[in-house]
C-alpha cells in the first residue's frame, strides 16, 4: 500500500523571499485643472451670479438640463459651438468667457505660480509708469 503524504511548510524566515523597500512618496508638482472643470465652475458661477435656474439656461442654450449639468460639474467636454450657446444664453461673450476662466484659474492657482508683487493677467489698455 502506498500512502499520499502531504507536505505544507511555511517559509521559515531565512528562507522567506525579501521584498524590496519601499519607496517613499514623491510629492508631486502642483497640477493644472482639466480645462472643463474650470470652465463648468466659471459657468456655474455665472449662472447663479444672475439668479438663473439650469432649466432657464438649458432652455435657452437649446441642450438639455442634465448636460448643462455635467458641463458644469467638469463631466462633459462640450464643443465649441455648445460653449457659444451656453456662454451666449448667459449673455456672455467670448471675452467675458475667456477672462472668466482665466479668473478662475488665477484663483486655484498655488501661492508658488503667481508672480508676487503684480497681475498675471493683464486686459485692456496699459500705462506703463516711468
Amino acid at each position: 500500500m502506498s500512502s499520499v503524504i502531504r507536505h505544507t511548510s511555511t517559509p521559515t524566515p531565512a528562507s522567506a523571499p525579501i521584498s524590496p523597500p519601499r519607496e517613499r512618496a514623491v510629492p508631486r508638482a502642483p497640477v493644472d485643472p482639466l480645462w472643463r472643470s474650470v470652465l463648468g465652475l466659471f459657468l456655474r458661477r455665472r449662472r447663479l451670479a444672475q439668479g438663473l435656474t439650469l432649466a432657464q439656461v438649458a432652455g435657452i442654450a437649446g441642450v438639455s438640463t442634465q448636460y448643462l449639468s455635467e458641463i458644469e460639474r467638469g463631466v462633459k467636454d462640450p464643443s465649441s459651438e455648445i460653449i457659444a450657446a451656453v456662454v451666449g444664453a448667459l449673455g456672455l461673450g467670448l471675452v467675458d468667457l475667456t477672462e472668466g476662466t482665466t479668473g478662475v484659474l488665477l484663483d486655484s492657482a498655488p501661492a508658488s505660480r503667481t508672480v508676487p508683487g503684480g497681475p498675471v493677467c493683464l486686459s485692456g489698455p496699459v500705462a506703463l509708469a516711468v
